[in-house]
């Protein structure tokens, strides 16, 4: 499986992940809606589980996907400034280029 991070993004998560709170865990993607063929994704921090893969990515953050799911494989993780600041996640590979 594979996932992309944008250098935003990476900035923003790093930052996070960092927090002593945070200590141990992980990124997590997850699909919080999926109709059709493509899906709406959610970003969480999380322990990793006997259901997830743990991706690495060339941001030096690794990333929980849960194993087999299709529409996980794929994903990219960016943070937008405009129109709205905050984490917009797609799956390019998928066909899915942003919310509809």
């Amino acid at each position: 499986m594979n996932c992309k991070i944008t250098r935003n993004a990476a900035k923003i998560l790093k930052a996070e992940l960092d927090k002593p709170e945070h200590e141990g865990k992980f990124l997590r993607v997850y699909i919080t809606h999926a109709h059709g063929d493509h899906a709406h994704y959610g970003l969480g921090i999380d322990d990793r589980s006997d259901k997830d893969e743990l991706v690495s990515t060339d941001k030096e953050i690794d990333v929980l996907l849960e194993k087999g799911v299709e529409l996980l494989d794929g994903v990219k993780v960016d943070y937008l400034y405009s129109p709205e600041e905050g984490f917009v996640v797609t799956n390019p590979a998928k066909g899915n280029h942003g919310d509809h």
